[in-house]
């Protein structure tokens, strides 16, 4: 029942992103600017991680369950199980948001639905390189702010924020992904040119991930509280004990 419970907040978790991020751009693009994109899919992040965080931590992309899969904090199956419900909500975002540019009478203020592609403002290469470095920061964000237990009340706003950095750094470039799921669902009904481009967006967001599984115990010590100086002693001063 739990397991049911903690992939039912992951599908609703990635469905809620991504209807009010992508939801942004599609609705909101062209009056409230990049800027307000990019808040928008960090506010709701925000928000997400306070509400859905304590029951399945709040994944709610691929990448950064990927990047906890490797940190040995989740099982092969319950990780696969939440990329499934990941997609899954994505997709219905996706539709829904497709739903009211096709009968909603909403204008699609990007012209493609939202997706994520490169071409006009980056190339194949410099997409690579951006979406593996910003999925880096991201989900090492993740992983560093949710291993420290003195700092669990903070964890939400550290990562929404982390998220709205990385939307102002890319937006312009390519859309910014560094979810899978968050590129693949609005793909799937914008088609062509999107959904031929929506490999960039899956496999490096997932080896940023990866790297940042790597990178996280070198910042995460076993010790759960933090050094302010790292080069100080954590034990009593010698000849006091």
């Amino acid at each position: 029942m739990d397991d049911a419970r903690r992939y039912a907040a992951e599908f609703v978790g990635t469905l809620l992103l991504v209807f009010f991020g992508v939801g942004s751009a599609v609705f909101a693009q062209v009056q409230g600017g990049m800027v307000v994109v990019a808040l928008a899919f960090g506010f709701i992040l925000v928000g997400l991680v306070y509400t859905i965080g304590p029951l399945s931590g709040c994944h709610v992309n691929p990448a950064v369950t990927l990047g906890v899969l490797l940190s040995g904090k989740i099982s092969p199956v319950g990780a696969a199980a939440y990329w499934i419900t990941q997609f899954a909500g994505a997709t219905v975002a996706a539709l829904l948001i497709w739903g009211l540019t096709r009968w909603g009478g909403v204008a699609d203020q990007t012209g493609v639905l939202g997706t994520n592609g490169y071409g006009a403002h980056i190339n194949l290469g410099g997409t690579a390189v951006l979406e593996t470095v910003l999925s880096f920061l991201f989900v090492l964000v993740v992983l560093v702010v949710t291993s420290r237990a003195e700092h669990a009340g903070f964890a939400g706003l550290a990562i929404g924020l982390s998220l709205a950095a990385c939307l102002l750094v890319g937006l312009t470039l390519d859309g910014v992904s560094i979810n899978p799921a968050r590129s693949f669902g609005p793909a799937v009904f914008e088609g062509g040119t999107a959904l031929r481009q929506l490999w960039v967006f899956v496999v490096f967001p997932l080896l940023g991930g990866a790297l940042a599984a790597l990178a996280a115990p070198l910042v995460v010590r076993r010790d759960p509280r933090y050094r302010a100086d790292p080069e100080k002693p954590t034990g009593p001063a010698p000849g006091t004990a």
